[in-house]
Formats: structure tokens, C-alpha cells, sequence
């Protein structure tokens, strides 16, 4: 992300240390207080083509499903309006499928079905890459590219937010 890192709503430190670059740390070093599930970010500057997010986590012993968004605003639900999602990543164990959809002005998109590849497995570890390209974002997982999805939020600084929650533990962000 250009050396640039998610910065977690409770906590305004982060740890740039050279032994954990883009870790994001609170003060005391309790990372596992910071990277707790559901979690909500902000990124720095918003997204714009070339940067890219990166989460690594482990999968839940028994999971049902988790999902990684990139949306416009953390808070905006709470005031009762609608926050728009650039882009929602949902994992789903049942019928191992991995969907991608948006909300724009309130209005979820059609979901577009995953990959005949489902990358992951219960109580393993993962890492999800999401590249912001000037057409779309590219979606890797542990290195393998799995499927684009095609901007339909169009002014890249108003996203601005990483929310993750569901059957994951979160060991890094970047």
C-alpha cells in the first residue's frame, strides 16, 4: 500500500517499527486487541489505482462464512444512512463459494459468482489481496489471481474503509 497502513477506529498509534512493518499495533502491543473480529479500518488517503490491500488470517475451526469490504465511511450505518461498498468479498463454506458484489446509493448489485476454485480451508491460514487497478480490483488469494471486479464506485478517494467480520481470526493487515 505505498507504505501506508489500515489504522484501526479505537486506536490513533501505530507501530512502524522495522521488525513489523505494516502491522497495525496499539501502544501497549496487544496486536490481538486491534485486529479482533468484526473489525472496521480506515485507509489512509482512500484507494486509488496501484495501491492494494492485504489481509492474512486464519480460518475459523468450524466457519460459515466471513467477509472483507472495502466501503465509502466506517460510521455511516449507524447515523440509519447507508454507507456505499466499493467492493464486498464473501467467503461461504456451505456451497464453497467465493462472491463479490457492491452497494451503491443503498442498492446492492447482483452478486457475481466465484471461481470454480475455492481457496480456503477451515483452521488454515490465508492471504487476500485486493489491487486497485484504474478499471477494476484484482483479487488474489495466496498469490493465485481468482477474478477482477469491475469498479462500480467511481471516485476511488471516498473509499476509505476496510470492514472484515465473520469465521476469521486476522493475524496482519496491510
Amino acid at each position: 500500500m505505498d507504505g501506508e497502513v489500515l489504522k484501526n477506529v479505537e486506536d490513533e498509534h501505530l507501530n512502524d517499527s522495522p521488525g513489523n512493518p505494516g502491522l497495525i499495533s496499539p501502544d501497549k502491543g496487544d496486536i490481538s486487541r486491534l485486529l479482533t473480529v468484526p473489525f472496521s479500518g480506515r485507509i489512509r488517503g482512500g484507494m486509488r489505482p496501484g495501491k492494494k490491500i492485504m489481509v492474512m488470517g486464519i480460518v475459523e475451526l468450524e466457519p460459515d462464512s466471513f467477509d472483507v469490504s472495502l466501503t465509502c465511511g466506517r460510521d455511516s450505518e449507524k447515523d440509519g444512512a447507508p454507507h456505499d461498498v466499493a467492493l464486498k468479498l464473501t467467503a461461504r463454506f456451505a456451497d464453497r463459494q467465493f462472491l463479490r458484489s457492491a452497494r451503491i446509493s443503498g442498492k446492492w448489485t447482483v452478486e457475481e459468482a466465484s471461481t470454480d476454485y475455492f481457496p480456503f480451508i477451515a483452521d488454515q491460514p490465508f492471504r487476500i489481496e485486493i489491487h486497485c487497478e484504474h478499471q477494476r480490483f484484482r483479487i488474489f488469494v495466496d498469490g493465485h489471481q481468482l477474478f477482477d471486479f469491475y469498479h462500480k464506485v467511481k471516485c476511488f478517494s471516498s473509499i476509505d474503509a476496510v470492514q472484515i467480520q465473520g469465521d476469521l481470526h486476522i493475524t496482519k493487515l496491510g
